[in-house]
């Protein structure tokens, strides 16, 4: 043979094997994918990079094991995708799960291609994204399986808060295999076609007796909503793939970036005159946080985060003067804005996420206090309040706090005081900062008093005394005399103090005392 014919059948040994790998399955397996409303993961990984960008390794990597008839059944590739690509032009590592091989099941040489893909990762400071789409284990391989996801965990552990990382949940998530993600910043699901769970419905029906389906355990919403565990639900895979692309706009490309800058096509100086009618007369009576934020930021665009969970808070991403900021906000919609066990946790690990990652944050409040009442007690309320605390007062990043109402009592501490190093804090002329609403504090301060008063003069005494109080103390003026508000300002004039507020932070630095890590009260 000549070695031109020998190069050609190198060649063609070449394209086989390619051929082989991005075969995964097989027509039939893909195709029933397909019908169950899934993409596979070659088709999710195109969706999700820029288009020609994706640069495959381990493509004709196998697995090593021989028990159980393995040694017949060797695809190339073992069902996992891994490589990088571009997402809006920016470097991105990826890995994807191919559940028609082996039902996606991580294998030792599974995890070796992820932990390959995660080093280079972290060495080029790049965003890693995991579509998940697996049972779980590959129970053939025993302990090298389950080896191969603890050293999966190390490099989630390591990463975090170096590089972004990112999990889609497109379809069963099980046992081990949630781990990885629950370390992750933030988890995408799809809404009928992924779950997520330690352990399944059969083994619950074992061992409580509860029945309970795929979906009612571990889909999309019951994480979204009632655990907390995701953080979006979307519609299928190509808008779960358009949603991390969104995601990524807002977020650097690691630790030691600033987050990607865009041309504003905003007026940085625009009045929104609806601001200065926004905040009911009536103090109890709710409006729509999202509404201030809407007027206020870049083009009205606000990306939320986890708006399912906890919604007595509202976290997410938006653009000052096209510089994508942090916003955590209280909800006076929804229980009056009041934190609770749940909002903390939320608002916390939101709040480290950006400082992680020098995301400016911006803080709207209006806050009545902790939630009373046993239930939150018995949950550790203290415990958990103090992460939200222990969160904004770490945080070394640019930090800007509007008080729209109500600031009272430790919660006016928590929601980015002044005291613990916010460096800009505004209050529009409605704001009430108080240890406790003037209702309350009347009862407490003045009890003695009206329990001698006349039951016939009661009321109408204890009313005098509500309305002085709250002319006293229900305002922004006793704190700015104090200087723990920088100004009082006019509610339409918002957007443009935040924003020249921010140019003024651009180049702050700050750090915290030299330790090894603090000790947050988890």
């Amino acid at each position: 043979m000549t070695v031109k014919g020998k190069q050609h059948d190198r060649l063609e040994e070449l394209r086989r094997r390619s051929a082989e790998a991005e075969a995964g399955g097989g027509p039939e397996r893909r195709e029933r994918e397909h019908r169950a409303g899934k993409l596979t993961a070659r088709e999710r990984i195109h969706l999700l990079l820029d288009e020609g960008t994706f640069e495959e390794l381990d493509k004709f990597m196998r697995h090593r094991c021989t028990d159980f008839g393995m040694e017949e059944q060797r695809p190339a590739g073992d069902g996992f995708v891994t490589g990088f690509g571009r997402i809006n032009g920016r470097l991105a590592y990826v890995f994807a799960q191919d559940f028609t091989v082996f039902g996606g099941s991580l294998s030792e040489s599974n995890a070796l291609k992820i932990c390959k893909v995660m080093d280079l990762a972290m060495r080029n400071g790049a965003p890693v994204i995991g579509l998940n789409d697996s049972g779980g284990a590959r129970i053939q391989e025993g302990v090298m399986s389950l080896a191969g996801y603890a050293d999966i965990f190390l490099r989630n552990t390591l990463a975090s808060g170096v590089i972004p990382q990112i999990s889609a949940i497109m379809g069963p998530c099980a046992g081990g295999a949630v781990y990885s993600p629950a370390i992750t910043d933030f988890i995408f699901m799809t809404r009928e076609t992924s779950y997520m769970f330690v352990t399944g419905p059969d083994v619950i029906k074992t061992v409580t007796h509860e029945d309970v389906s795929k979906q009612e355990l571990g889909g999309a919403m019951t994480h979204n909503a009632t655990s907390g565990v995701a953080h979006f639900v979307t519609g299928d895979d190509a808008d779960c793939c358009a949603m991390i692309r969104e995601l990524l706009s807002f977020l650097p490309l690691n630790n030691m970036e600033d987050p990607p800058r865009q041309a504003p096509s905003d007026a940085p100086d625009r009045r929104e005159e609806a601001l200065n009618s926004i905040v009911p007369d009536d103090p109890q009576k709710p409006y729509d946080i999202k509404d201030v934020i809407h007027a206020i930021v870049d083009d009205g665009y606000f990306f939320e985060v986890h708006e399912h969970f906890a919604k007595n808070i509202v976290v997410g991403f938006a653009r000052l003067d096209g510089r994508p900021v942090g916003i955590v906000a209280n909800q006076p919609a929804f229980l009056a804005g009041v934190l609770d066990i749940n909002a903390s946790v939320k608002g916390a690990r939101f709040v480290r996420f950006c400082d992680a990652f020098n995301i400016p944050l911006i803080t709207f409040e209006d806050v009545p206090g902790f939630l009373p009442g046993t239930q939150q007690e018995f949950g550790g309320i203290i415990r958990h309040g103090a992460k939200l605390l222990f969160a904004f007062a770490e945080a070394t990043v640019p930090k800007i706090t509007v008080i729209t109402r109500k600031a009272y009592g430790g919660a006016y501490c928590v929601m980015a005081s002044k005291h613990i190093r916010t460096d800009a804090n505004f209050a529009w002329p409605t704001a009430e900062i108080a240890v406790m609403g003037p209702e309350g504090a009347v009862n407490i301060v003045y009890k003695r008093e009206l329990d001698k008063t006349p039951e016939a003069k009661r009321e109408a005494l204890r009313q005098e005394k509500i309305e002085e109080f709250r002319e006293r103390f229900a305002n922004p003026f006793v704190a700015a005399e104090r200087g723990y508000i920088d100004a009082v300002i006019e509610p339409a004039e918002t957007r443009a103090r935040l924003i020249t507020a921010l140019r003024a932070l651009e180049n702050k630095r700050d750090t915290n005392p030299k330790k090894k890590h603090g000790n947050i009260p988890l």
